[in-house]
């Protein structure tokens, strides 16, 4: 935990610097540095905590604000955890967006093809659903890149947008399109299917999040716990050497596929019948964001739930920050952007903090990006 935990300080300190020489009246006081160096250094101060303060005050400052973080966590960490364990397998899932869109079609689907199903019934059909048809759009990268060879980051990437183009497709056909409308918006989840509220009236969070950190669970324990999980650590590891020990490479490519993208629809599921509840054009940006949780959670289920929390908190608390301090709400991008460059360079960020890198990491510092098959 030392390196990404160090990673976001650093992620946090050049962001605080971003917010510091793009607010104008701080800017100015820099200009004149050598006049009054004291309000210079004043304003940064207050620039750079005001703003931070106004983050944290929206992500965790009220029962509302906590509500809004664990809403923006539940998609964040199923995504997470379908980038995580493609990791794992030694592949690269850039293709959560297009598999979320996957989740959402199927979940909104059968969220209101059924009328007189109980929602005991209707709620786990639905977001099964979405996972499966998850699975499915995941299914064609593992099966290119097992029997041809194609790169999954090419293939996920295209199909993020063949995904978006077949959504909007389904939006024109009479089985989704909501009755009276021409504009691309789907029939609303019955009331059967929804996601029940878990809080008090007036919030959102809803039972995806207990599902999300069970799914976690389940992840470790299959990652950790079983065959299938040392079979994908192994071909991830060191797919050569797998093959010698008698696994199937190109058919742990597919399943690791299928699963992750089995996750990532489970999260657009979770997602349509907890907040959307209707379908409409346009990505989500969990998938995007999944990567970069993925990698500052090293790619296990343990540091994915606390690195979707972080994520969430940054985007439950951005609007609270805009509205408080007139911060741009792109400063939250920028510090995940800013993330991302240092966990992908540990080297740098041992370098700045003066962390010995001990005899058993020298091993594995870097492997994440040879299993990329780069």
């Amino acid at each position: 935990m030392l390196v990404p935990t160090l990673a976001l300080v650093a992620a946090l300190f050049v962001g605080a610097l971003v917010i510091i020489f793009t607010d104008p009246e701080t800017l100015r006081a820099w200009a004149s540095f050598t006049a009054n160096p004291g309000r210079a250094l004043s304003l940064s101060w207050d620039a750079a905590s005001e703003a931070y303060i106004a983050l944290f005050r929206g992500s965790f400052g009220s029962r509302y604000a906590l509500s809004e973080t664990l809403v923006n966590t539940t998609p964040l960490l199923l995504a997470g955890l379908s980038v995580g364990l493609a990791f794992r397998a030694g592949l690269f899932n850039i293709g959560g967006e297009g598999q979320i869109l996957a989740g959402f079609i199927g979940s909104v689907m059968v969220g209101f093809s059924f009328d007189s199903l109980p929602a005991i019934i209707h709620v786990p059909f639905a977001l099964l659903t979405g996972a499966v048809f998850g699975a499915a759009w995941g299914f064609i990268p593992g099966f290119l890149k097992a029997k041809t060879g194609a790169h999954e980051v090419i293939s996920t990437i295209m199909l993020n947008f063949i995904m978006l183009n077949v959504v909007l497709w389904v939006l024109k056909t009479e089985f989704f399109l909501r009755i009276g409308r021409n504009d691309p918006i789907s029939k609303s989840v019955n009331e059967s299917a929804e996601l029940p509220k878990i809080a008090g009236e007036g919030l959102r969070v809803h039972l995806g999040i207990m599902v999300a950190l069970a799914v976690a669970w389940l992840m470790w324990w299959i990652l950790f716990r079983t065959t299938i999980g040392f079979r994908f650590r192994s071909v991830g590891a060191n797919p050569k050497a797998a093959a010698y020990a008698g696994m199937s490479v190109a058919g742990t490519y597919i399943f690791a596929m299928m699963m992750a993208g089995a996750l990532t629809g489970l999260a657009g599921a979770t997602q349509m019948l907890g907040i959307k509840k209707f379908l409409s054009p346009g990505f989500s940006g969990f998938g995007f964001d999944a990567i970069a949780l993925a990698l500052l959670g090293k790619s296990h289920p343990g540091g994915i739930v606390l690195a979707s929390i972080l994520f969430g908190a940054l985007r439950a608390g951005a609007l609270t920050m805009q509205a408080s301090t007139s911060t741009p709400i792109d400063i939250i991008v920028v510090i995940q952007a800013l993330i991302i460059a240092f966990v992908a360079a540990p080297t740098l960020v041992r370098a700045i903090f003066r962390v010995k890198l001990r005899r058993s990491e020298r091993e594995t510092e870097g492997v994440l990006a040879k299993t990329w098959g780069s």
